[in-house]
């Protein structure tokens, strides 16, 4: 979609994505390598009771499941900037995440592209939320 067939307020939910300890621990070994999110039996004595993602990983997890929707397409040119981004609750092996996408705002650049921002809010198989963020892009229109 570009620029101008997205309306603010749209709202979006994406599919799910079923987090394994396999996936948590593969991440955090080339991104993050923090006891939480590679050791068993340090992350068991710790304040979460066991490992939990990294919060890059979820971050990464909430875009993919957004681009995989396919509303971007190739009208999107590139990531512009990433802002409020919070890490609301953990991320366990076995969680379910799904992405609900609301476009908050849009401003047109030049005449063939513009700025789409839209707000991510992650929840993981509870309806809890997990993680938020607002991502803007620079796309056509």
């Amino acid at each position: 979609m570009k620029l101008d067939e997205f309306t603010l307020g749209q709202v979006f939910q994406t599919k799910s994505f079923k987090l394994t300890k396999e996936d948590i621990i593969r991440f955090a070994g080339e991104f993050d390598p923090q006891y939480m999110h590679l050791d068993e039996e340090k992350a068991d004595q710790g304040r979460f009771n066991g490992i939990i993602a990294s919060g890059i990983h979820t971050l990464a997890i909430s875009f993919k499941l957004w681009v995989e929707e396919g509303f971007y397409g190739e009208d999107v040119i590139a990531g512009t900037r990433m802002n409020n981004i919070k890490f609301v609750k953990p991320v366990y092996p076995g969680d379910e995440l799904h992405t609900i996408v609301e476009v908050i705002d849009k401003q047109a650049a030049k005449k063939e592209t513009g700025i789409l921002t839209v707000l991510l809010a992650t929840y993981n198989h509870k309806e809890e939320k997990v993680f938020e963020g607002d991502l803007s892009v620079l796309i056509k229109r």
